[in-house]
């Protein structure tokens, strides 16, 4: 392991309190001129459950109060409140073939988005110390007048997530502050890549997470956002809990006393 996602690791809490998480609700707003773009501008409001051992995520509600949302890598499904499935969506990879930054996504295609997204955003840096993982770190990075170490993450194939390689941007301290990445199913071309900042890390049971993040445009042949980019995902995470083979935490404890100072400048389009 390299000494960068090593200080990482540690930085959010250490491998052996990860392995006993066994899933994480939290409550997510979240919009921005992408879910715009994908004729989706009322954007979610939801709860989530995250199994990260299992690649799963419940949102609820999800298309209608009394609905749920599942989301699997190879399968999407919408219950009702009865739980029979009235909509799902097998492969939902695949649905996103030929799609571009304006083509409107169903339901359907928005839980996959969300549900993996989400997996990724709540599971790293530990997942990245998983099988099948490549890391290598690059030179550093300074910006807003912090220097930033850079990991360069190759993923697995099989493993749901925007692209499959992508930049890590950490703090002198290990904890996670940027990320450069292309969102595939976007159509993979000059308006898919993303410069996706993270805020406002809170501890939960050990464990640190942004709990603030904005995502803004950017060049995929380029390292930095567009001067005039838009958010493009803007979204919020509160009420967090982790639920333990040992021990049930909330959120109430914050261990970035400056992150809205960084958040005022960093935050800007």
């Amino acid at each position: 392991m390299i000494p960068l996602l090593e200080l990482a690791l540690d930085a959010h809490g250490g491998l052996t309190r990860w392995h006993q998480v066994k899933s994480i609700d939290l409550k997510l707003s979240i919009g921005g001129q992408l879910w715009h773009a994908k004729g989706l501008p009322q954007g979610l409001n939801v709860a989530l459950r995250v199994e990260p051992s299992r690649k799963r995520v419940v949102v609820s509600p999800f298309d209608g109060e009394d609905s749920t949302g599942y989301f699997t890598p190879d399968r999407v499904w919408i219950e009702n409140a009865a739980g029979e499935v009235v909509q799902e969506l097998t492969s939902p990879r695949g649905s996103f073939s030929g799609h571009d930054l304006m083509t409107p996504w169903s339901k359907l295609q928005e839980l996959y988005f969300v549900g993996y997204a989400f997996l990724n955003y709540l599971s790293s840096p530990f997942n990245l110390a998983e099988p099948g993982f490549e890391v290598t770190e690059i030179e550093s990075h300074e910006e807003y007048g912090e220097r930033w170490r850079r990991m360069v993450v190759r993923f697995p194939d099989d493993y749901p997530t925007h692209s499959a390689e992508q930049t890590f941007y950490f703090n002198q301290q290990g904890l996670l502050k940027r990320l450069n990445y292309v969102v595939d199913i976007l159509g993979g071309g000059r308006a898919a890549g993303g410069a996706h900042y993270c805020f406002d890390h809170h501890k939960v049971g050990g464990i640190i997470f942004p709990t603030y993040r904005r995502v803004l445009g950017r060049d995929p042949t380029a390292e930095e956002p567009e001067p005039s980019a838009p958010v493009g995902v803007e979204l919020r995470t509160s009420d967090i809990e982790l639920n333990k083979e040992i021990a049930r935490h909330t959120s109430n404890e914050s261990v970035d006393p400056i992150a809205q100072n960084e958040s005022g400048d960093a935050r800007k389009s």
